[in-house]
């Protein structure tokens, strides 16, 4: 008999946890959440102070009686789920499942998996804390409450299969607000000045820009006929020592972010490989607002740094943590070694974690000084300045990171020669460029992290899930790239006292990997801010957040929460499902010029689609991918009437471009064919086709990538990409995930943590 039975959530962190413990403990997995709330049904007694009805869904009982069985024979058993709520509540879950008790049940808790950290926390245990525990049941019953009372009005108002949610929805309403801002933006031409001097008797070559910028091609053209035969000199020099500081250690959201812009990894990606080197013990717990140290860490810090770069590079530093009710851990993600510059891991892991150890030892190195030097250009008769700036390394502190990784150096910071007041220029060229004012840009995954996080919305463990909830669970955003608008723009020269002009075409308005949304999420939108408009504004999401943060610190009873939210909310249900409003969209896009048609977009049951016509000659078509009712020009809606386009014959069989829901393709016979990203159906010739038609004949089958016979899992290359086979089910390995490198535990891990696939046919096997 095992006298200490170890229950964590996750199989990869139980193995890890076995090694440092070794005989007499035997650790298990729960597997996450072993019970929750009725999938199907609401499962809260309304009538009587929200009680919780919780289960123990289909796919955890056998785990939960393997655990009742070692639980009941062992002498002590050891809750050690994640130390935040959702851990915590995990623990309670298992504590009121198995049937444990008091005097032989401790609750454990560790933020890195060390052998140091695990024996520590066995000789400091301590009971469930409850208030945690009821501040995750708050979260848990105030969103069951507002996704199933108010998906239902969706479904009658809108659309069947929708969905709304506390947070979701207004991260939402973030991106929608967003994208109407840019449609409003009336954007304009305006030419900036760059120009190339010279200190009179010298070759070094000094860039130049003028901080006023012209409205007009006249304009710009007029203050470059001044500069003709003007003596330019110096006006100002001001030099200026200043500092560069280093960043805090990440938090769960910074993390996102700067993966999202260094290592152009998503939200959800960057939070699985985080998931597994916490697991497998390389970094600490990577849920957390703080950005708070260990002394140790700070010790293992300052020692690293002066071995390594020198006394004068360390500055013992403790960052102050700005998110109010910061309750998510009590460290930041770091390093658990800090001496470990490299991990045997695969390559995404080890990118993390280079960014992760980067971070942790530059927050604890000396400010970067710097020189900033700021020089005024200007000529007599003009009252235009020119402006230079530089800046000069002069120590360059925790900078030293960054110059060895060639990583945030600006290229363009450049060295100038030694520069006087009242010192001749020499105007060598001038350039004035056109450029296009520009709106606030669409969210990013990171941004729209970022801005979540400002407003005080959801916790470090919801933006991930929310995000994928948003794309891919209902459609209503797509991360996609926006295409730019070509404009033809005319800009000017000045050289040799000489000015030519030369035409170029500039791309107006591309963005890529944004978040766009689709007219669904629009539409939804605006019917919860009309209908529902206190669900749907930032305030009361933070404010609700804060009295999550009062219900873990004991100042709050759950159940008052929720009864003062759940009445004004019910009523409201109530009088939208009562009254006969539908949303309904239409919006009329103008007459084609060819049969003097009205074209009428509307958004119908199979989504967005334009109407030609009335009566019997009404012609329909789907709005493409990345099209919205509210900005269609009547020229993109006359090209959509253009498809099915037959392209020719091949074989005696006619070739037809079209589209349909998931895209662009070809029909061929009894064959449909995926047209590439890039290709146009309107454009696209009878050979490229004969090209596509031919490569899908040839194309092999299934290819096994590993199989693994002791767990009987297969990872399998499928037509949508490799997944894996197990128990006669399906499983998605997370997008961009390394599958080449990836081990049978971390197949196993995605197995036990995610839901298989359903059947393409919406029958269950």
């Amino acid at each position: 008999m095992d006298k200490n039975l170890v229950i964590v959530e996750s199989p990869a962190k139980a193995g890890t946890i076995q090694k440092f413990l070794g005989d007499g403990f035997v650790v298990k997995s729960s597997f996450g959440h072993i019970r929750d709330l009725h999938e199907s049904e609401l499962s809260i007694d309304v009538e009587n102070g929200f009680a919780p009805n919780y289960a123990v869904p289909a796919d955890k009982k056998k785990v939960v009686a393997e655990l009742k069985k070692l639980a009941k024979n062992a002498e002590t058993v050891w809750l050690a789920s994640d130390e935040d709520r959702e851990g915590e509540a995990i623990s309670w879950h298992l504590y009121e499942t198995l049937g444990l008790k008091e005097e032989n049940t401790k609750r454990i808790v560790f933020h890195e998996i060390t052998k140091n950290a695990i024996l520590h926390a066995i000789e400091n245990p301590r009971q469930i804390d409850m208030n945690l525990v009821d501040a995750q049941q708050a979260r848990r019953v105030l969103d069951r409450l507002v996704g199933f009372e108010l998906s239902p009005v969706l479904w009658r108002k809108i659309q069947p299969k929708l969905s709304a949610g506390r947070v979701q929805s207004v991260a939402l309403r973030l991106v929608v607000d967003r994208e109407r801002e840019i449609l409003a933006f009336n954007r304009s031409r305006f030419y900036r000045i760059e120009a190339q001097f010279c200190p009179a008797g010298e070759q070094h070559v000094v860039k130049a820009s003028l901080t006023e910028r012209f409205e007009s091609e006249e304009a710009a053209r007029a203050f470059l006929e001044k500069c003709i035969g003007a003596e330019f000199f110096v006006s100002s020099v001001e030099k200026k020592e200043g500092k560069r500081v280093p960043s805090a250690p990440f938090t769960t959201s910074s993390l996102q972010q700067e993966a999202a812009r260094k290592l152009h990894f998503s939200v959800s990606q960057t939070m699985s490989i985080a998931q597994r080197l916490y697991e497998n013990g390389f970094i600490t717990y990577m849920r957390t607002d703080s950005t708070n140290l260990s002394s140790l860490a700070l010790s293992a810090a300052a020692k690293f740094i002066k071995e390594n770069y020198g006394e004068e590079y360390a500055n013992r530093r403790q960052f102050k943590t700005h998110s109010k009710g910061a309750q998510e851990a009590h460290e930041a993600i770091r390093p658990t070694y800090l001496e470990n510059r490299k991990i045997d891991a695969s390559p995404q892991e080890q990118k993390l974690y280079d960014l992760i150890w980067k971070r942790t030892i530059a927050s604890q190195m000396a400010d970067a000084k710097v020189l900033r030097t700021d020089i005024k250009l200007a000529a007599d008769g003009i009252e235009e300045k020119f402006t230079v700036q530089a800046q000069e390394i002069l120590f360059d502190g925790f900078l030293r990171l960054d110059i060895e990784g060639k990583e945030d150096i600006s290229e363009d910071e450049q060295i100038l020669p030694h520069i006087e007041e009242g010192e001749k220029m020499e105007l060598l060229e001038a350039a004035a460029i056109c450029k296009f004012s520009a709106p606030t840009p669409r969210y990013s995954e990171a941004t729209l992290v970022k801005k979540l996080e400002e407003l005080g919305i959801g916790r470090p463990s919801t933006y991930a899930p929310t995000i994928t909830t948003l794309t891919k669970g209902r459609g209503y955003i797509v991360k996609g790239d926006k295409e730019g608008t070509k404009e033809e723009v005319n800009e000017l020269f000045l050289k040799n006292g000489k000015i030519s002009s030369k035409k170029r075409i500039e791309i107006v308005g591309a963005e890529k990997s944004k978040l766009l949304p689709r007219d669904i999420g629009m539409i939804v939108t605006d019917y919860l801010v009309k209908n529902f408009d206190s669900i749907l504004d930032y305030d009361f999401t933070a404010n609700v957040e804060k009295d999550f943060d009062k219900i873990a610190e004991g100042e709050l009873a759950w159940r008052q929460l929720i009864q003062e939210f759940y009445a004004p909310f019910h009523k409201k249900v109530e009088d939208s499902l009562s009254d006969r409003v539908y949303s309904k969209v239409s919006r009329e896009i103008g007459v084609d010029p060819e049969d003097g048609q009205m074209i009428v977009a509307k958004f119908g049951q199979y989504g967005p689609y334009v109407q030609k016509g009335e009566g019997d000659t009404k012609q329909y078509a789907s709005l493409s991918s990345g099209q919205l009712i509210e900005s269609l020009t009547l020229s993109d809606a006359l090209k959509l009437f253009r498809l099915p386009r037959t392209v020719g014959v091949h074989e005696g069989i006619e070739v037809v471009a079209t589209k349909g829901k998931f895209g662009p393709y070809l029909k061929y016979g009894d064959k449909n064919i995926s047209l590439p990203r890039k290709a146009d159906p309107l454009k696209i010739s009878l050979e490229e086709c004969v090209e596509l038609i031919t490569a899908s004949s040839e194309k092999k089958g299934k290819e096994i990538l590993h199989d693994f016979t002791d767990s009987g899992i297969q990872v399998i290359n499928g037509n949508y990409g490799p997944y894996i086979k197990y128990d006669g089910k399906n499983y998605k390995i997370p997008r961009g995930s390394d599958v080449a490198s990836m081990t049978e535990e971390d197949f196993k891990q995605i197995v036990a943590s995610t839901q298989p696939t359903k059947s393409r046919n919406g029958r269950k096997k």
